[in-house]
């Protein structure tokens, strides 16, 4: 298999919260390393949703509110939300 090159910098989520249960099966603690191009095992639609806040830590994107380097959000399925903290690493 080929290796993957590293573009912008890495994004690592971590699960804070599982209300209900994950159909994915995803537990608080689990880390996963997520890009542009890697989904990391989570559902489709939660990688739908959070994959603009993955695209803007990944290549440096600040905001003018919260922390620049983290980001915390939410699994669209209110009975089995998720919640997971994405952090730029330099």
């Amino acid at each position: 298999m080929a290796t993957r090159r590293q573009f912008g910098q890495k994004v690592i989520g971590t699960v804070t919260s599982v209300k209900g249960h994950c159909g994915w099966g995803h537990k608080v603690g689990d880390k996963m390393e997520l890009s542009g191009h890697n989904t990391a095992g989570l559902c489709g639609y939660f990688y739908h949703d959070i994959f603009p806040t993955i695209i803007a830590l990944q290549y440096g994107a600040t905001h003018p509110w919260g922390d620049p380097e983290k980001r915390t959000v939410e699994c669209w399925d209110r009975k089995n939300a998720v919640t997971i903290e994405l952090t730029r690493e330099k």
